[in-house]
């Protein structure tokens, strides 16, 4: 078993590029569900793992051994490695649970105080008297579009219509919740964070074609989102919003234009064959992600039954 609790731990050194690889030519819908489900699932799995290594060596210690009825040389694996590394499982845990707790109390602060600082809207849009020109989609009860008089001024009546139909988006789809479970991942396992940036940028791509559809104008709404970036442009970091929060004015701004402009609906992308290389490599490591996760739980509960005379041990 203490060999097939690593598959899941290191699995994200596979998974990570392949599902980088397979967003980059996925619908942006698909990319953000397939990106927020990688970044669960893996962590997820990551977490199981840790616990099942921990069990491990927790079952050999006296105290559980007695109180679980077990007969500790019945156990199995005799690895001189397994009660190190159930150590360091028990302190990963412990440390992943606290950040856990920190990085949700930081997101709730963010949102309140975000919520504080916005004023009172009859409707969605809540206007602030700032000369700073930014927007993004504060999501909440209610969620509001957060637009300052400075952008306002930067923009056409139509670019204005297009700015709100793509924060509205936002709120609508609710994205934020993407962001937030993506950074809740990342608190349980780190080698999830190359998986936040292209996150973040299809939240902002599937923004856009709502956007776009709804004006019915792929080259106003490029028009739109290109002069609300350089228009908030001058003024970068002065703006306080929650990580959680998107903005029609972040990410790479060039690159979502072009792919508004684009024509082709696969301009650029590789054959059929190649596009589908990712989305498979990304189904094996699930596949292997799941299959030595059920083996490891397998494992410790047949090494459980044979302590506990239940069953027979096995030739």
């Amino acid at each position: 078993m203490i060999y097939a609790v690593w598959v899941p731990l290191l699995m994200p050194l596979l998974a990570v590029p392949a599902a980088r690889r397979a967003a980059a030519w996925l619908p942006p819908r698909a990319a953000a569900w397939t990106l927020a489900g990688f970044s669960i699932g893996l962590a997820t799995s990551s977490t199981a793992a840790l616990v099942l290594l921990a069990s491990a060596g927790a079952l050999r210690l006296p105290p559980v051994a007695s109180f679980a009825h077990l007969s500790p040389p019945l156990l199995g694996d005799d690895s001189p490695a397994l009660l190190p590394a159930s150590t360091l499982a028990v302190l990963a845990l412990v440390a992943g649970a606290v950040a856990l707790v920190r990085t949700g109390l930081r997101q709730r602060r963010e949102m309140r105080a975000a919520h504080a600082g916005s004023p009172d809207a009859a409707d969605e849009l809540s206007v602030r008297p700032d000369e700073l020109p930014y927007a993004y989609a504060l999501p909440g009860r209610p969620g509001r579009i957060v637009v300052t008089t400075g952008m306002l001024r930067a923009l056409d009546a139509r670019e204005r219509e297009v700015l709100f139909a793509h924060e509205r988006a936002h709120l609508r789809g609710r994205h934020h919740l993407f962001l937030s479970a993506a950074e809740l991942a990342v608190t349980l396992h780190p080698m999830l964070r190359g998986l936040r940036e292209p996150l973040a940028y299809a939240l902002e791509r599937w923004a856009d074609e709502s956007a776009a559809a709804a004006t019915g104008d792929r080259a106003l709404t490029a028009r739109a989102i290109g002069r609300a970036a350089l228009a908030a442009a001058g003024t970068p970091g002065a703006v306080a919003r929650p990580r959680t929060a998107l903005a029609a004015t972040a990410g790479p701004v060039p690159r979502r234009v072009t792919a508004l402009l684009s024509t082709g609906a696969t301009t650029g992308r590789p054959r059929r064959a190649l596009r589908r290389a990712p989305v498979v490599a990304l189904l094996v490591c699930a596949a292997l992600t799941a299959g030595t996760l059920a083996e490891a739980a397998y494992d410790l509960h047949t090494d459980v039954e044979v302590a506990q005379g239940e069953a027979q041990i096995p030739r």
